[in-house]
């Protein structure tokens, strides 16, 4: 008699949730041991690199914007937002358009942190990444996106 199993997958290879958790964890893994030597948590950096963006982009960013462009959570956003503005890395001010919202920028000392830690997560990337060719990058990229 076989035992019925109560998995849909034979392998958990086969489980695209359970190989994304591995990849993600180790990647995740990465970036925080890069991140430590700036005293910065992996939502802090995506944020600043964030706020990098859309200072290059142009764009005034509000926590609305933050939290609808890296998908982070409204409370973790929050959080780590006051946590910058106690570091002296960001600065909020009442926005312009909208008093129910507040501008958040880089300030001098945000930027410059920002800049080191996009790069020091750029060569994590390009290490971690570097099992894949140029097209796998590409395909994996275009399929992320599918998802978002």
């Amino acid at each position: 008699m076989e035992k019925q199993s109560h998995f849909s997958v034979k392998k958990a290879e086969d489980s695209s949730g359970f190989l994304l958790w591995q990849v993600t964890t180790l990647w995740q893994r990465e970036i925080k041991k890069a991140l430590e030597s700036l005293e910065l948590s992996h939502s802090a950096f995506v944020i600043l690199a964030s706020l990098l963006w859309f200072d290059e982009q142009q764009i005034e960013p509000t926590q609305t914007t933050i939290i609808n462009h890296t998908k982070l959570d409204k409370m973790t956003v929050s959080k780590s937002l006051k946590t910058l503005v106690s570091q002296g890395l960001v600065s909020r001010f009442e926005n312009e358009l909208d008093t129910r919202a507040k501008t958040i920028i880089l300030t001098d000392r945000g930027k410059i942190i920002a800049i080191q830690a996009v790069q020091i997560v750029e060569d994590v990337d390009r290490v971690f990444f570097s099992k894949l060719s140029d097209d796998e990058r590409i395909v994996l990229n275009e399929l992320f996106v599918k998802l978002t």
